[in-house]
């Protein structure tokens, strides 16, 4: 097997990017029922997964969405309660804010929060609409944490 084939079947590989886009997806979702629904996919494919709903003026609410990440992940059962979980948690979280910060500071934003894990792979996706007047824009945010 040639080096690339090596690296193309890396199991760690493959579960940073199952896990990425289990974020993504969760952060999409509209509605409560569709939240619900892919939670319930995600779990029978073994990756355990949560989201929280924030909004408010950036980046004044920047730790109430930490704070909303880390108690979804412990809520859905995602992370247990522990310093290097919940950090984990959180540091994803403000990695996926802070790439979203140049666009949104000084706006009031809302949106969504995906959280997926895969064994010791964690992914936190931000989805946000920024208001401004009825020229709405979006943007998501992605960062992986290995617990």
């Amino acid at each position: 097997m040639s080096r690339e084939q090596q690296r193309n079947n890396d199991p760690h590989k493959t579960e940073s990017r199952r896990t990425a886009r289990a974020a993504v997806l969760c952060a999409l979702t509209d509605s409560r029922k569709s939240e619900a629904e892919l939670i319930r996919e995600l779990k029978g494919s073994g990756i355990s997964a949560a989201a929280a709903d924030f909004g408010g003026s950036f980046p004044e609410s920047m730790s109430r969405m930490l704070e909303a990440a880390v108690v979804a992940a412990k809520r859905e059962g995602v992370i247990r309660t522990s310093h290097a979980e919940e950090g984990a948690v959180a540091g994803a979280c403000h990695e996926a804010l802070t790439q979203l910060a140049e666009k949104a500071t000084g706006f009031n934003v809302g949106g969504k929060i995906g959280i997926a894990r895969l064994n010791d792979h964690l992914s936190v996706a931000v989805f946000l609409s920024i208001g401004l007047l009825h020229l709405n824009d979006v943007a998501i945010g992605l960062a992986h944490r290995y617990i």
